[in-house]
């Protein structure tokens, strides 16, 4: 293989390292000044601190200890959710926050939480505060010392004949663009200290504010708990939807029925050339009824699921749908018919949604099996703006969802377009 071929193999893999190294820096600045701004509320929770503690030797401060655990349960909070954002593995995502601070000062300081809390503030305050002025100042020189030669000449002269930290002397245009040499080394010393900085910031909020070895636990069973209540309001809720499908619609029709059959009786003895006109409006009646009834047989269970397969039964929605719908579908195995069942009926509604709402030209239906998470996607070009509130059915789709545990994500901003996301486990 000739060099040639060796560098142009290897140019795309180095590319992207220098472009992941460049995000993985841009993202260690950021976090870097977002604890920058935590260390600055630190500080002043730690000064307020000492106020306070100083105002206790003369019994005032005692009356302000509760309300300064709540300032500083506030920034703590500030600092939880930037670390989920950052760092999901370390602090939850769906963090709750502790319990209220007591309002009696001895129970407050006895509280766990509320002492770690005070011990983050006190390093955070320092540590956290320093390493972000610190990572912050790499940055800043960097740009300094690239633009040195565009502004050396405001400077005083005394000012201005030394740059670069003073390791270069600056007399002329020349020796202003020799300052530039050093950005190269600012930027290197970012991209090598950076992360390691951030993370140094982040660790004692990691060790501090975690949540409790119990916590994930009792949130679990508060999850399961709101599920629970879902799944039985779901239920409920589709009992209802059926009883009300089968005594407004088919009832009324059997009832058609029976009064036209005993019409059709009554006028063979009267009248028999009636007697036809009358049957065959009685067997249409019959007819919408039979079509109702497998309607709401369906809605509980969609038949073609048990014959043939998820995909083929979203292929049937999109086709009676009447706005134009793709389909995509990936379903390498098949899942728990409960859960085919959900995903089928949350396409449905989405889809009948997008036909009466949404004034849309467009739609798509997209399905993935990923690992043990069934994911579906439905989309339109519609004019945007759903709400749960508005009462178009995506309350139910929600209960449906969490009654498996699933997650519900939608996104409609007013104009469109409108995505809605379903993850439903499956293994």
């Amino acid at each position: 293989m000739s060099a040639h071929d060796d560098g142009g193999r290897r140019g795309p893999a180095a590319r992207w390292n220098v472009s992941a190294r460049a995000r993985t820096t841009v993202d260690a600045l950021e976090h870097l000044v977002g604890g920058f701004g935590t260390g600055i509320l630190a500080m002043v929770a730690l000064l307020s601190l000492l106020v306070t503690a100083v105002a206790c030797l003369i019994g005032v401060g005692l009356v302000l200890v509760p309300t300064f655990l709540r300032a500083v349960r506030a920034i703590a909070d500030r600092e939880r959710a930037r670390l989920s954002s950052w760092s999901p593995e370390s602090t939850s995502p769906e963090f709750i926050s502790p319990d209220p601070v007591p309002d009696e000062v001895r129970a407050a300081l006895a509280d766990r939480s509320v002492r770690r809390e005070l011990a983050w503030v006190a390093t955070h305050a320092s540590l956290g505060l320093l390493l972000g002025a610190l990572g912050l100042t790499l940055p800043v020189h960097a740009v300094q010392d690239a633009t040195f030669w565009s502004w050396w000449w405001l400077l005083p002269p005394e000012e201005a004949a030394t740059g670069a930290l003073g390791l270069w002397t600056v007399q002329d245009l020349s020796t202003a663009l020799g300052v530039a040499l050093f950005a190269p080394v600012w930027i290197a010393l970012t991209c090598l200290l950076a992360p390691v900085m951030a993370w140094l910031q982040a660790w004692p909020g990691r060790r501090l504010l975690a949540p409790a070895a119990d916590s994930d636990l009792t949130l679990r069973v508060a999850q399961l708990t709101a599920t629970r209540a879902a799944a039985l309001d779901a239920h409920a809720t589709e009992l209802r939807r059926i009883e009300r499908s089968l005594h407004d619609g088919t009832q009324n029709r059997l009832v058609a029925v029976n009064v036209l059959v005993g019409a059709a009786r009554r006028a063979l003895a009267r009248d028999p050339s009636t007697a036809e006109e009358i049957l065959d409006r009685a067997q249409g009646a019959t007819e919408q009824a039979l079509s109702e009834l497998r309607g709401v047989v369906r809605s509980i269970l969609p038949p073609v699921l048990t014959d043939r397969s998820l995909a083929d039964a979203l292929t049937g929605l999109a086709t009676d749908c009447p706005v134009p719908c793709r389909v995509d579908t990936d379903i390498p195995v098949r899942g728990a018919a409960s859960v085919e069942a959900t995903a089928y009926f949350v396409v449905a509604e989405a889809l009948t949604n997008i036909t009466k709402h949404s004034q849309a030209r467009h739609a798509a239906v997209k399905v993935r099996r990923h690992a043990d998470r069934l994911q579906v996607q439905v989309t339109d070009d519609g004019r945007g703006g759903a709400d749960e509130c508005g009462g178009s059915g995506l309350v139910g789709i929600r209960r449906r969802i969490e009654a498996h545990d699933g997650t519900f994500t939608l996104h409609s901003p007013p104009g469109g377009p409108t995505t809605l996301y379903v993850s439903l486990p499956c293994g």
